[in-house]
């Protein structure tokens, strides 16, 4: 079926703090957030999440965390666990749900069956749902006699059957789905981020809330749980604007019924996330899920800085700011409605920017997992190897955009001096040879062994003693010491080795050029 267009007037998105709300005190705000287990999550997904987070911390109400369990075909066995975990890295604690608890569990939607039931029984009682035993092969059928131009979708064929026929066809075993019954009016709301949207009822056939296998669907347990869990407002994605027409009927008829909250959320449909080609980004795409970033060391407080930015910003000149800023500031009728392509390069210099501003010795205290994870150091790491690794951590801060990055760069330092191997890209020459025995004689007698005293010792026996330029005299030594062609800074990098390190280093690479 063809999803309905709607007909949206940007110009009249909410501009006052009360149509904002929505009639509800600031700290009565509740927004949701309400992923499927189906294990890496999504960056769009975090976003959605971190704006419905940004959305109740600045007016000081409650994000719900609701799991959607019920399609078990695309669950994976750990997805749950991964998906607390995931939250949790990032910061975005819920203040309901799975973990937390609260007045309106279960938090899980495939433990709420028994409620949905109860909420069918109810609308089919009341006349506000139906029975529909019109098979997928007679709906076709009828659709393609149709008159060209008249609406797609259900006819509404089984709207009207008396119910002594729907009685026999029960009890014949003829198998139906539900429909909700759609008004033939208009449907009109004011989204926060795209004005005001209206979908012609005619576009909006009746639509299916339960197989014919008794499992009910996203149209059904989605906005009867937003009810039941009072959700005032529903922050998510642009894709699912078509269906939002289907849930404010359900909530309508929910209010009928007194079931839950008694009104229709505010809906916010936020940007779509682009990837490359200008396409949406996909679970395929790389570079689309959570785990990547936290494997190659991004900041959580980094990544959800960028997220930020697709779609909304803080300031006209500032793109650098903490969750915590994030809250404070975040005005919903500042999300652009446009959508927002995801830059890789600019995610990294966002994050890389965080790892500058955080103190150095909660860096190294996040450095350690990648270097560990990487057989760098010990697990547990030895007292000297922390030592070691807080004392070369400031030589590194100004150079990583990734946590990860440090790995290779001080991977040097750790590695006994026997095993050190240099790289083939490092650079080292035969020729060098006369280079490394002038720094080895530098470094034997420096003193004091620090590396002012070791620049100016390396400087004069290499730039003014042999009359090469600085890169062509201490590229040999950087390769010599470190194997590599880039490290971090040469000489504090050989007073954090030792004298004797360095000099074993330098004498063994002289011997393999030898």
């Amino acid at each position: 079926m063809t999803e309905p267009a709607p007909t949206i007037d940007a110009s009249a998105a909410p501009t006052d703090l009360d149509a904002v709300l929505g009639g509800v005190a600031p700290a009565d705000v509740r927004v949701r957030f309400p992923p499927s287990p189906t294990g890496n999550l999504h960056v769009g997904n975090v976003r959605s999440a971190l704006f419905n987070w940004a959305f109740a911390r600045h007016f000081g109400g409650t994000m719900v965390l609701r799991v959607e369990d019920t399609d078990k075909a695309r669950n994976t066995e750990d997805g749950l666990q991964n998906l607390l975990d995931s939250l949790s890295w990032l910061g975005l604690d819920p203040d309901e749900g799975p973990v937390q608890g609260g007045d309106y569990g279960p938090y899980i939607q495939s433990e709420r069956t028994a409620i949905h039931t109860d909420v069918v029984e109810r609308l089919l009682a009341a006349d506000l749902a139906y029975r529909c035993f019109c098979t997928r092969e007679e709906i076709e059928e009828r659709e393609t006699a149709r008159p060209q131009g008249a609406p797609s979708g259900y006819d509404g064929h089984c709207r009207h059957l008396p119910a002594d026929e729907v009685e026999t066809k029960l009890r014949a075993h003829i198998p139906a789905v539900i429909r909700m019954r759609v008004r033939d009016d208009s449907i009109a709301f004011t989204d926060l981020v795209r004005g005001e949207v209206v979908f012609e009822g005619t576009h909006v056939p009746d639509y299916v809330i339960v197989r014919t296998n008794g499992e009910p669907l996203y149209t059904l347990v989605n906005p009867v749980d937003d009810a039941l869990m009072r959700i005032t407002h529903v922050l998510r994605g642009e894709d699912l604007l078509p269906s939002t027409p289907r849930q404010i009927v359900m909530y309508e008829a929910l209010a009928r019924l007194g079931i839950g909250s008694g009104r229709v959320p505010v809906f916010g449909h936020l940007p779509l996330v682009m990837g490359e080609g200008n396409r949406r980004l996909s679970k395929r795409d790389k570079g689309s899920g959570l785990l990547e970033y936290r494997q190659q060391g991004y900041l959580p407080e980094g990544l959800l800085n960028y997220l930020a930015l697709l779609g909304w910003s803080i300031a006209e000149d500032r793109d650098v700011f903490s969750p915590d800023e994030l809250a404070a500031a975040f005005d919903i009728r500042r999300v652009n409605p446009n959508p927002a392509r995801f830059d890789p390069k600019k995610c990294e210099a966002i994050n890389a920017a965080h790892i500058r501003l955080l103190p150095t010795p909660e860096l190294t205290t996040r450095l350690m997992p990648y270097l560990v994870d990487a057989g760098v150091v010990a697990d547990p790491p030895t007292p000297a190897q922390t030592e070691l690794l807080a004392a070369a951590t400031p030589l590194v801060q100004e150079r990583i955009n990734t946590l990860g990055d440090a790995v290779d760069l001080l991977a040097f330092l750790f590695v006994d001096d026997d095993a050190l191997v240099i790289s083939a890209d490092a650079g080292l020459k035969p020729d060098a040879e006369p280079v490394l025995a002038a720094a080895e004689q530098a470094v034997a007698t420096v003193e004091p062994f620090d590396h002012a005293a070791i620049e100016a010792a390396l400087r004069a026996a290499l730039v003014d003693g042999l009359g090469l330029k600085p890169r062509n005299a201490f590229g040999p030594v950087r390769a010599a010491v470190s194997g590599r062609r880039i490290s971090p800074p040469l000489f504090e990098s050989i007073e954090l080795l030792g004298r004797e390190s360095a000099l074993t280093r330098i004498r063994a690479a002289r011997a393999a050029i030898g």
